[in-house]
């Protein structure tokens, strides 16, 4: 589903380049369950964005589902990221003059799903969220655990084939927390790819396989946890 190949990520700082990601080499497959970890710095959102689409590589091949990003014009790298893609920030990105349930309706707009879809597909998430009472409120008027939670329904809203998750439960009370994990651990069962980017050794332990990030370099790749 994703290869990654030679990927570096630089920054010009006063004529020397500032790597932040280093020669990075990854293949993730279709349906696996991956956890980047890594201090502070290390480069795991840098990362998670450029697999995202939402950064570009200084040099490098980045190849998703079978197209090569570099290849691709920003509208088609657009479509695929719209269609393909979950993106669950840690900082929520919700939009303050919507309330929750057009926050989490959005994504279904832009794809130019009919009006009856869209309205089965929200009631169907606020419930598995149980958050109907919420979806007339709007995002200032909630917990940032809630936050948090409408930001993931948002994600999935869309059925995307790859979640990608910055911190997922860096907002969440222990319950939440667990919850979400369980919840993501349903949809890997059903199918579905999850990357997330984690400071939580028991949080990281949830997927098939831990990849460590020191200084924008993958460290080691152990073999599959379970």
């Amino acid at each position: 589903m994703i290869t990654l190949r030679h990927i570096s990520k630089w920054y010009n700082v006063g004529g020397i380049r500032a790597f932040v990601l280093k020669d990075i080499d990854l293949q993730i497959n279709a349906g696996e369950f991956v956890s980047i970890m890594g201090p502070s710095g290390s480069g795991k959102s840098t990362l998670l964005n450029v697999i995202g689409m939402l950064d570009e590589p200084s040099e490098g091949d980045y190849i998703f589902m079978d197209q090569p990003m570099n290849a691709l014009k920003e509208k088609q790298r657009s479509a695929l990221y719209k269609r393909h893609i979950g993106f669950v920030f840690q900082a929520y990105h919700l939009i303050d003059e919507l309330t929750i349930y057009e926050n989490i309706e959005t994504p279904l707009i832009y794809q130019d799903i009919k009006n009856s879809e869209r309205k089965a597909r929200v009631s169907d998430i606020l419930d598995r969220f149980n958050i109907v009472g919420k979806k007339d409120l709007f995002p200032t008027q909630l917990s940032g655990g809630q936050q948090q939670l409408v930001g993931i329904a948002r994600a999935l809203i869309s059925n995307p084939q790859l979640i990608l998750a910055d911190e997922p439960t860096g907002n969440l009370n222990s319950k939440q927390g667990e919850e979400i994990m369980k919840l993501f651990t349903e949809l890997n069962k059903e199918g579905v790819t999850i990357i997330q980017v984690t400071h939580s050794e028991k949080n990281a332990a949830y997927g098939s396989r831990i990849i460590n990030l020191l200084d924008g370099r993958i460290e080691v790749q152990p073999a599959s946890v379970h």
